[in-house]
Formats: structure tokens, sequence, C-alpha cells
């Protein structure tokens, strides 16, 4: 098979590895790739906005299978047009991919649905919304209806900071103006990432992991697209795992069918276990980044048998198998992210960081001068490690670290503190 990748980070990388090791990968290209995937796949300069481009490029290249990363290009219909042009892609149609385009819309689906999830208001304007959080209290969440890239949630402590995110989304400190925000209850619990792999009317568990948030140890700083996951997530218990398909993605995906939009691909939910069970936080209509490079040193199976079931709805007597081992990743990233960063400094000593056991540095922010690797991007590696436990993946991933010579990078020194805590 031909198999098309689409993206440009650690996530794209860390599939481009896996699938890159399937018999079935007879060519394997990405769009645009970075320095670490041009080792795994050939990369390809196309802008993943301009859908004629990738269709003209799969007719060339007569693509078998397109596997779209990112959710921007989801979400602006690029299935859609792939497929209506006769090239096989996973991912979600452009009406499936509202689970994660717009906030105000999964929220009405859980509660048409009674999928547990914080109680919600949904707003146009500033003015009403500062008077809801008045009359309600904090702690509260505010948060942007689109695409805000990890960046659209404010978890407000004082009525002053909710009003502030308020105006601040309203007046476009995202980018772009919001057209609507949700206002929710502040749930109490642990955090969890939840995976499942979906094909319109079967879903099947792929794994859990934990990520990391904030940008400083500790949990502490403002919050960034993710500084580093771990593999399963110890509160994610068998039980809790049945529960979160039971409550939570059947009927998800049941409600999708019903509605016309039918759900193919994975599912992320992103989950707050609290003392009555789960609850969804948000959906992602694609893997996580940095999650997906833990789930790919764990997952056992070739990938792009399940990625082909799921997107022609043959997965009801699909299996998946995974390593026992736990899988851990450290992100690093420029100085000043995720504020303002250079880039194009350059990363000596990746050669010897790969020695380690059980390491896999998958690239994010990445390209090549030559033969040195520069810095092209806030979040700019992911290093990767499966151990015994979460405590050996952890140890094994810093080792790794400590030998990247990258002056103008840095990292957190805690990813996994939750788990390995639990472990001793």
């Amino acid at each position: 098979m031909n198999i098309l990748i689409l993206g440009s980070g650690g996530r794209e990388h860390a599939l481009a590895w896996k699938i890159a090791a399937s018999p079935l990968a007879d060519k394997l290209y990405c769009a645009p790739g970075n320095a670490g995937i041009a080792r795994e796949a050939e990369c390809v300069a196309l802008d993943l906005a301009d859908h004629a481009a990738v269709i003209a490029f799969g007719k060339e290249k007569k693509i078998d299978l397109v596997m779209v990363g990112p959710e921007q290009p989801l979400c602006a219909g690029i299935v859609d047009d792939l497929e209506a042009a006769g090239i096989k892609a996973f991912g979600p149609s452009k009406w499936a991919a509202r689970l994660e385009g717009s906030k105000g819309f999964t929220k009405d689906l859980c509660k048409a649905n009674k999928i547990p999830t914080a109680a919600y208001e949904r707003f146009k304007s500033a003015a009403p919304a500062k008077d809801y959080v008045r009359s309600h209290g904090v702690p509260i969440v505010v948060k942007a209806d689109g695409l805000a890239a990890g960046k659209g949630v404010v978890v407000a402590e004082t009525v002053a900071e909710a009003e502030a995110a308020i105006d601040m989304m309203f007046d476009g400190g995202l980018g772009t103006p919001a057209w609507e925000i949700v206002i929710e209850d502040c749930l109490i619990g642990e955090e969890a990432s939840f995976f499942a792999l979906c094909d319109g009317e079967t879903a099947i568990p792929l794994a859990s992991a934990q990520d990391h948030k904030r940008v400083g140890d500790g949990d502490k700083g403002p919050n960034t697209g993710g500084m580093g996951a771990y593999s399963p997530a110890p509160v994610m218990t068998a039980a809790m795992n049945r529960r979160v398909m039971d409550e939570i993605i059947l009927p998800t995906v049941r409600a999708m069918k019903a509605m016309g939009a039918p759900y193919k691909g994975v599912l992320f939910a992103g989950l707050m276990i609290t003392k009555d069970g789960p609850q969804l936080i948000e959906y992602n209509v694609r893997f996580g980044d940095p999650e997906t490079q833990v789930l790919m040193l764990r997952l056992m199976s070739d990938l792009v048998p399940a990625l082909i079931a799921a997107r022609d709805g043959q997965l009801k007597s699909f299996d998946l198998r995974w390593y026992d081992d736990a899988a851990l990743t450290v992100v690093m990233a420029a100085k000043g992210y995720p504020g303002a960063y250079e880039k194009g400094s350059v990363i000596d000593g990746l050669a010897d960081a790969a020695q380690v056991e059980g390491v896999e540095i998958f690239h994010a922010g990445t390209k090549a001068d030559g033969t040195r690797i520069l810095a092209n991007g806030g979040r700019v590696l992911n290093v990767s490690a499966r151990g015994k436990t979460v405590r050996e993946a952890q140890s094994r991933a810093y080792a790794a670290v400590d030998k990247i010579k990258w002056p103008d990078g840095f990292c957190r020194r805690d990813i996994g503190w939750r788990a390995v805590l639990r472990e001793k």
C-alpha cells in the first residue's frame, strides 16, 4: 500500500514510525513532515489547507490510504474531500469532527444522551456570561467554542480571572474572536485520556494515558499543548475502562449515527475521574499529542489493518494487542514556550540519546540543515521510553534527555510523578 500521513508533529512521527514497520506499507509519505519523520517516510511540501493539492498528490502517487494527524484539516472536511475524490482516508467527516470543533455541540449531545459531563451554559456575548459567573461562583471553567490548539480553556479560581478569560476570548485573544463560549462547572478528580477506535457503528478501546498540560514541574505555570505523557493511566482500572466505554464512548457513537453523522476514526476522550465515576471534559477527533507517542510504543499489533477496519466499518470482530509495559514521553521545548521562543538553535547528542535501552526519540518541531538538526517550533522533541514500570520508563527517558545537548531547550523533570508515587 501507498500511505500518506498528514501533519508535522511528534504525533505524526510516532504514527509514521509505527506505520513504517507494517508489512502492508510499501511506500510511506508525510506532508509536510519534519526532520525525524524523514527517516521513516518521504516528506512532501504540501499545504494541508489546500485540499485540491492534497488530492492531486494522492492521485499522482496512487495513495491507498491517507492518515490525517491534526484536527484543523479534519474540521475543515479534508476526509470528505478525499473520499469524494476516491481516496480512502482515516478520520471523521467534517460533520462528525464537530465533536472537537464545537464544544457547545458536544455539550448539547452529552445532555441529550445522558453522557456524564459538567453542568454548563453557552454564551454569545460577554455581559450575560459575566452575570452567570457572578451568580454561579468559582472555581469555574471558561472555554472558547472552536479550535484553539489546546489553549482555549481557562480554569478560573476567581471571578476576576473568569471575567478576564471571557473578555480575552471574545476580543480575539486566541487569534480570532470566539463566536461563542461555554462556561461549565469545575470538576474535581484526576484527569485521564482515553482512546477508542470507531467505525461509525462499533467502537473498540485502545489505551489510556495521562498527560501533563502545565509548563512547569509540579503542574505549575500556564497550559501548553502538553509537556509529557505516560500510559497506561493507573486511575484507569479495567472496571473504569468499561464504564468509560459503556457510559461515554458507545452512547456518543450511537448518537452520532442517529443524527446522520457516523463517527469514524479515533475518538480521544479527555476525562475527569471523579468520586462518582468518569465525566467527559472534552472530545478530540484525532490521536493526542504527546499521548500518541506512548500509545504507539505500547501497541504490539500492526496499526495499518486497524486504520483500514475503522474506515471500512469492520471493527466488530477486530482486536488489538498491547505490551503490558508502561511507556513515558518527555517533551523538550524551546525556551520561552508556550510564549515567544526562538527558532534555529542546533540540537546535538540525539544519536547517543537514542542508544539508551527502550528509548525512541520522536521529532516535533525540527528541521534538517545538512547533517544538523535545528529547532523549528515550540515543542521540539519527544524523548520516549518503554519500561516494565512507569518508574523504569521515566528513568530511561530522562537518561536519554541528559545526553541531548541543546542549551536553548528545556523540559519538565517530573513527568509521570503521580504514577511513580503509586508504584512506591
